[in-house]
């Protein structure tokens, strides 16, 4: 994405993110949680849910994702500001929403709110700040 095309208000494509017990597990073991609500389904019922669910870091992943894919390798992160709410169990299915809610034309910089909801409610709210360096002269 150019910097100079973005614009408040301005929607990122929609992501469709299939909570499956593989993902989950996958999260956890690349981000080092070994508690074992996020992978042992009897653990997680011993604990009053009814299914293993998503970490906080690998949902971090997915809307780092979700922002990137949008903004492209040219983009970088200043700041994320992440909020967790409903679990995100297997069986269910997220989809993240985004738009631009701040534009910086002197800092490069832009603001996109991100929303995560799946059946129960908002699994995640973010906000993630971008910058986008100048272009070099070729």
């Amino acid at each position: 994405m150019q910097f100079e095309l973005i614009q408040e208000g301005q929607s990122l494509p929609e992501l469709v993110f299939p909570i499956t017990a593989s993902a989950i597990v996958a999260g956890a073991i690349a981000t080092c949680d070994f508690e074992k609500v996020h992978h042992d389904k009897a653990a997680a019922q011993a604990s009053g849910v009814p299914e293993i669910f998503m970490n906080i870091l690998t949902t971090n992943g997915i809307v780092q994702r979700f922002v990137g894919q949008w903004a492209g390798p040219s983009a970088r992160t200043r700041r994320i500001k992440v909020k967790l709410g409903a679990p995100n169990f297997v069986g269910d299915t997220m989809r993240i929403t985004g738009s631009v809610s701040r534009v910086d034309a002197a800092a490069r910089e832009a603001d996109i709110t991100v929303s995560g909801r799946n059946g129960i409610g908002e699994h995640v709210g973010a906000t993630i700040t971008l910058h986008f360096p100048e272009r070099t002269p070729s």
